[in-house]
């Protein structure tokens, strides 16, 4: 999938990635891919300032866990994050039910083929 598909819908994965408990940063790059089946593959360089952005406007929050010797920030959605997720399935919702009557419009019964359209509208002229 083109890394471009992803702008403008990046808050909303990682919003929903982290919405079941805290995640490092890794783990949320690893949880995007899983559930994309592979088709999304996002960079640190990417993943990182949209994380440190997000708990800047206070959809998530961080702290710090100790591993071993080392230590990695996690993060967490806050309530203005839950909310902001909610809104994002919505819209995502909303776009692709008018995307989807576009590029793949139902069937309306008793209307003409576009074979036949293209016939009748080629004899008329």
């Amino acid at each position: 999938m083109r890394h471009d598909a992803v702008r403008g819908h990046l808050d909303g994965l990682l919003l929903a990635v982290v919405e079941p408990g805290p995640l490092h940063g890794y783990a949320i790059i690893t949880a995007v891919q899983e559930r994309s089946g592979g088709a999304l593959e996002l960079r640190t360089g990417t993943i990182y300032p949209a994380l440190n952005r997000l708990e800047r406007v206070g959809l998530l929050r961080s702290d710090w866990e100790a591993v071993g010797q080392r230590k990695r920030r996690r993060y967490e959605l806050t309530e203005a994050g839950r909310r902001q997720l909610a809104e994002e399935r919505s819209a995502w919702r909303d776009f692709t039910r008018v995307i989807g009557a576009v590029l793949d419009p139902a069937p309306v019964p008793g209307a003409a083929t576009g074979a036949a359209t293209g016939a009748a509208t080629g004899a008329a002229t």
